[in-house]
């Protein structure tokens, strides 16, 4: 039974929305676009960018936990979504204006546009308890991600045409006002938050002193802490094959811009393609399931990129993986909502996001490390290949929480 089809479908825009400033911004045109017309060289972009990324998403791990508590405890999760959105469209519709030189200006515009992109995801995931019944919550969340990825295939092709004619200048505001526009069903339709026991203030303040009783509840609960820290080692391993599979693309088997670009909308599709086709199993199956044969496929194919030589079989393994992108998302995401006690989704999806956002850090790192010491990025694949593996072996235990009635 489905609660409100108007708020499912409100939901899912919402990810359409914000999935154009991860895919025009985050991921494909602006990066390029800060390295060629505003940092001085490409050592220098490399650097910028790289500190850009990593201060937002450190932001976003830190105060994650605490803000969604405080949307909790003040019944403000709608206007802290509108408030991150409403940042985050402002900061990526002002991108253009850096020229070249400006970096201190490019980098305060990325960082306050990507944590409060990301930050927003902490009150829109909450909201999937509030919209859907248990078992509809892999259906509803793999129809987010479903949509989204949409959203970021759609957002990447006008911008390319824009591009193309001469009218980047455009692509920023374009962006934003994308973003914008698709996120007003949410902000029009999505419920108010039930629980107002407490102001601002008290409900800052109690989200101080309930931040530190939500770790240890969730670090006390078996299942929680075991699917935390699986969930931190394969998003480690994800993360890492999206920060370097286009260069292990282009430099080690030859990939131009142009392939790499198709490549990337093409994995979008398929991304979108999975997250639908697995919605319904994840409830027929059960979110475990589906989520453990996710990574046993992604180990499989992190094993096949060791060992590939020519294109056209990365063109299969990246297809192939995108499939499992989403299902991996959005079955982690319908896994997690069920260990939730009512009332405290904020709270806990603020744990999911540090945990997640955090997980950014060691395995690009090692496979950087490796690649530098061995001179094969090869080598480096193995660093995700054991992540993959560490990741579904600490995910085992998490199996049996419905016989144990941890949630």
């Amino acid at each position: 039974y489905m609660r409100n089809p108007l708020q499912i479908l409100a939901w899912c825009l919402y990810d359409f929305a914000n999935s154009s400033y991860s895919a025009v911004v985050a991921a494909v045109i602006f990066p390029v676009y800060f390295s060629k017309h505003i940092a001085l060289s490409p050592s220098q972009a490399d650097l910028w960018w790289g500190c850009a990324v990593s201060v937002s998403m450190a932001a976003v791990a830190l105060s994650s936990p605490l803000t969604g508590g405080i949307s909790d405890y003040a019944g403000k999760r709608k206007n802290l979504l509108v408030l991150y959105t409403l940042i985050a469209v402002t900061a990526t519709a002002l991108l253009g204006i850096p020229g070249r030189g400006d970096l201190l200006l490019a980098f305060t515009l990325v960082v306050v546009s990507n944590f409060a992109t990301e930050g927003a995801l902490v009150f829109y995931n909450a909201y999937l308890k509030d919209i859907a019944d248990p078992d509809f919550h892999g259906r509803v969340s793999g129809w987010g991600f479903g949509i989204g990825y949409l959203g970021s295939v759609v957002s990447l092709m006008i911008a390319i045409y824009l591009i193309n004619h001469s009218l980047t200048v455009y692509v920023w505001p374009f962006v934003g006002g994308f973003f914008l526009i698709f996120s007003l069903p949410a902000f029009f339709v999505l419920p108010e938050s039930q629980r107002q026991t407490k102001g601002i203030g008290e409900a800052g303040k109690a989200g101080i002193e309930g931040l530190w009783n939500t770790f240890k509840d969730a670090i006390r609960n078996r299942q929680t802490r075991r699917f935390l820290i699986a969930y931190f080692l394969y998003k480690d391993a994800i993360n890492t094959i999206i920060v370097f599979s286009s260069l292990f693309a282009s430099r080690t088997l030859g990939f131009s811009t142009r392939e790499l670009v198709i490549l990337y909308i093409l994995i979008q599709l398929t991304a979108s393609l999975g997250a639908f086709l697995f919605s319904a199993p994840t409830d027929r199956w059960g979110p475990w399931q589906v989520l453990m044969l996710s990574l046993s496929v992604w180990i499989v194919l992190s094993l096949w990129t060791y060992f590939v030589s020519d294109k056209t079989g990365f063109w299969s393994i990246a297809l192939l993986g995108g499939s499992f992108l989403g299902v991996v998302q959005s079955s982690s995401r319908a896994l997690f909502s069920r260990f939730i006690p009512e009332g405290r989704q904020g709270e806990y999806f603020g744990i999911y996001a540090l945990s997640g956002k955090s997980s950014s850090v060691l395995g690009p790192a090692l496979f950087g490390l490796v690649s530098d010491i061995t001179g094969s990025q090869r080598k480096g694949i193995l660093v995700v290949v054991v992540l993959f593996i560490l990741g579904a072996l600490m995910l085992r235990g998490v199996k049996d929480y419905e016989k144990q009635g941890s949630f």
